[in-house]
């Protein structure tokens, strides 16, 4: 799920950079919004099996862990996840969304976030409330950390945009099929 938002975070701004509308099209944006939507219903269905397991099961740690990552201190973590990752989704409804690149764009933005939101709620969460209670305790990322996540960030973008100068950005053998493709239906509109 995450990664196909962030293919459609990078690839709408190499479309439109190196103008490639005429090979990714926005029927290509629109399939990927479909199956983003289709994949905001697993992923929304995935949280709620979460939270009905935990309290199926009886289990106290469990229902008190699940409890605490949605009302505890790190309440707005596990909602921004949700909103982003279900809610946010939902506009894909619309074929005016799925096929606006601006809207498409934003939400695959939203959705990364999100997706960096469920594995902060997964570790953060989990590791907050220990069986030890001495152990519990809030966590505040340090000065460290954060230059390790910005750090991170930069090399994948650097990267990112040294391949784009390097490579090809679009696969050859994809180009030929489109040219061949718009061949076939050049000659087959003549006869």
């Amino acid at each position: 799920f995450g990664g196909f938002a962030m293919v459609l975070t990078i690839m709408i701004p190499v479309r439109r950079i190196w103008g490639l509308d005429h090979i990714i099209t926005e029927y290509h944006l629109e399939n990927m919004s479909r199956f983003l939507l289709f994949t905001s219903w697993i992923v929304g269905y995935a949280y709620a099996m979460e939270y009905f397991i935990a309290w199926y099961s009886g289990v106290e740690y469990e229902q008190t862990s699940f409890f605490l990552r949605a009302f505890g201190p790190y309440w707005i973590s596990t909602w921004i996840m949700i909103s982003c990752n279900c809610i946010a989704p939902q506009i894909l409804w619309f074929k005016r969304c799925r096929t606006s690149i601006p809207v498409l764009f934003v939400l695959s933005v939203l959705i990364n976030i999100g997706m960096w939101f469920e594995r902060y709620v997964i570790i953060i969460t989990s590791l907050s409330r220990d069986f030890v209670p001495a152990a519990w305790g809030i966590y505040i990322p340090s000065p460290v950390e954060l230059s390790i996540l910005i750090g991170s960030f930069s090399l994948f973008s650097f990267m990112f945009l040294l391949f784009l100068k390097i490579f090809p950005v679009v696969a050859i053998t994809e180009v030929k099929e489109l040219a061949i493709h718009e061949k076939e239906h050049a000659a087959g509109g003549a006869h």
